[in-house]
């Protein structure tokens, strides 16, 4: 039996149809050559063999009973009720399968089994297959997922070897280490001293919000529910999901990085800064200040890579809406060293149980039916996950293009996260279907990469 932490119970107390707590991922993959047309549905039946789950995919949740909110194994574990095969009997477009895996995104995982589900999407125009997987975050926050993802492939093109993300050696999920007891030894002295430090981290955020809506300070942290617009990005959570990506070469990105001297932050904020201005303008919605994000910030140490979460996250202004694209840049890698300053000027333990409390209330605020009339934190998330550098492959089948799928918090209706991986700078888009013509928004970030190349031309 394995107890859950309070952000993982979080995820359970506040789901509901309308905002389902899961994260997905979008991996594409080109066929090896002379593969024939049945590679996908031969690929479907070689991992249909992989019928014993290892942890944390073998794991259903107990909620209720005299233990409390429990992990237990499975008893009844059936691969069928997991794994899933799609094939059009048209060929179709990349934009018909974002549409799928849009549909495939919006039911809630049924709590009664294991909560995963692995759908092979297959007669894609050019020959392509898509893999869509789907888990529920409190087996794991993005990174770790996508971590998960990247092991199950190869570096080698001619390897026929396969490992499915829910069929890896449990050896290989390390278990985080455990703080020590208050019992014994120095224990109580170590475990007063953290709860102490997580006291104080979150008595100084709490106290900087305090003091700036005073207006004691001025612009020294962004404000939680201090949104009054009224766009389709912002208010209370909806059934039904939309899905967008965009790519950008990582080559061209690190070119521009290096003749910005910005980092890959900096020009992906740029772009998506200034998608988000075009977008709202296009739909009727333009803004007169700066767009101000959610950004989750990685609390884990180095070598940490155990299921569950471990993030706090922090709020970003962008830019004046006026600004050139030079000026932009300039502006959001100030509000990005704000941000740093601030999520190391308290403990990880403070950081995130403020997420949690900072999370409930809105989504208190959300189940009361208030999220469209109490002013939102932010007008959207957007998250920033590193991927391999090097070419990946499954069974011969090369990855091109991998997406992540993420949850959408209360409050806000599009989620955005970044995912570099084997040469290309992946832009995943979710968003519930109340912003219109969400493809606009994923080209309008790839047309504004273009714009910063043109105004910081190399040198």
């Amino acid at each position: 039996m394995r107890r859950l932490s309070a952000l993982d119970l979080a995820f359970f107390l506040t789901e509901s149809d309308d905002s389902p707590k899961h994260v997905g991922g979008l991996m594409r993959f080109a066929p090896p050559p002379r593969s024939g047309a049945d590679f996908g549905r031969q690929l479907i039946g070689d991992l249909m063999a992989f019928d014993r789950p290892t942890e944390p995919f073998n794991l259903v949740i107990r909620l209720a009973g005299l233990t409390g909110p429990h992990w237990r194994p499975c008893e009844d574990f059936e691969i069928e009720r997991h794994l899933f095969y799609h094939r059009p009997r048209k060929t179709s477009s990349w934009r018909q399968v974002e549409d799928l895996v849009a549909r495939l995104h919006e039911p809630v995982l049924d709590r009664a089994k294991p909560l995963w589900e692995y759908h092979l999407i297959d007669g894609i125009r050019g020959g392509d297959v898509a893999v869509y997987f789907k888990v529920h975050h409190a087996y794991a926050d993005g990174m770790t997922m996508m971590t998960w993802l990247q092991r199950t492939l190869s570096g080698s093109e001619s390897s026929t070897d396969l490992e499915p993300v829910w069929a890896m050696p449990g050896e290989r999920k390390k278990a985080p280490a455990r703080a020590p007891s208050p019992i014994g030894p120095g224990g109580l002295l170590s475990w007063s001293r953290r709860q102490l430090s997580t006291a104080s981290g979150m008595a100084k955020l709490a106290s900087q919000q305090l003091l700036e809506r005073a207006g004691i300070t001025n612009q020294a942290v962004p404000l939680q529910f201090d949104n009054t617009d009224r766009t389709p990005l912002t208010g209370s959570a909806s059934p039904g999901r939309s899905i967008a990506t965009a790519r950008l070469g990582m080559e061209e990105v690190k070119s521009l990085c290096a003749t910005a001297r910005a980092t890959l932050n900096h020009i992906a904020l740029a772009c998506i800064d200034g998608a988000l201005h075009r977008y709202l303008a296009e739909i009727g919605c333009p803004l007169d200040h700066p767009v101000t994000i959610q950004m989750p910030v990685n609390l884990r140490r180095d070598g940490d890579d155990s299921s569950g979460n471990r993030v706090g996250v922090a709020l970003v202004e962008l830019a004046e809406p006026e600004a050139d694209p030079v000026q932009r840049l300039q502006q959001i890698g100030y509000s990005l060293r704000r941000a740093r300053n601030l999520v190391a000027g308290v403990s990880g333990d403070a950081m995130q149980q403020y997420t949690v409390l900072s999370a409930l209330t809105i989504e208190a605020f959300d189940k009361l039916g208030l999220s469209d009339r109490v002013p939102a934190t932010g007008h959207t998330l957007v998250s920033n996950v590193p991927g391999p550098t090097e070419p990946l492959f499954m069974k011969g089948a090369r990855l091109k293009e991998m997406y992540p799928i993420s949850v959408l918090v209360p409050g806000l209706r599009t989620n955005i996260t970044l995912f570099s991986c084997c040469g290309v700078l992946n832009f995943g888009i979710v968003a519930t279907r109340d912003p219109a013509r969400l493809y606009r928004l994923a080209e309008f970030i790839e047309a504004e990469f273009r714009v910063l190349q043109e105004a910081l031309p190399a040198g």
